[in-house]
C-alpha cells in the first residue's frame, strides 16, 4: 500500500489514541481513524480512479469522494461528452459502489442514490 496526502481527510479525534505515529509525526496508519476522504482530480487522475479506490477501500474507508472539477478523468469514469463530475463512492462489503456521478448542474448522469444541486460555482 501507498501513503496518501488526501486533499481533505476527516478523522475520527477518539480514535487516535490508537495511532503508533500521530503524536510524533501526524501520521495515521489505521483505516478506522479515517472516516471520509475526499480528492480533487489533478492531471493524474488515474491515480484518483483507480489506485486510490483500491487503497482507501482496503483502509476500509467508508466513504471517498472524487471531485472532478475539470472533467479530466477517463471517459470510462465521467462519461462523455467529459464534464465536471462528483463521484461519491460508498463502502459496501469490502469494495466501493460509486453510486454517484454528478455533471456540471448538480443532476445525476449515472447510477443510484440522492441528487445533489448546485455543487458547482
Amino acid at each position: 500500500m501507498t501513503a496518501f496526502r488526501p486533499d481533505v481527510a476527516v478523522v475520527d479525534q477518539t480514535a487516535l489514541a490508537q495511532e503508533p505515529l500521530w503524536l510524533d509525526q501526524s501520521i495515521l496508519t489505521l483505516g478506522c481513524s479515517i472516516k471520509f476522504v475526499a480528492e480533487g482530480v489533478s492531471g493524474n487522475w488515474q491515480n484518483d480512479y483507480a489506485r486510490k479506490v483500491e487503497d482507501y477501500a482496503a483502509l476500509a474507508i467508508g466513504e471517498y469522494w472524487i471531485a472532478d472539477y475539470a472533467g479530466l478523468g477517463g471517459v470510462r469514469h465521467i462519461g462523455k461528452p467529459k464534464q465536471p463530475t462528483l463521484s461519491i463512492c460508498t463502502l459496501v462489503d469490502g469494495e466501493y459502489d460509486q453510486r454517484g456521478d454528478f455533471g456540471e448542474l448538480g443532476h445525476r448522469s449515472s447510477g443510484q442514490g440522492e441528487r445533489v444541486a448546485g455543487w458547482l460555482p
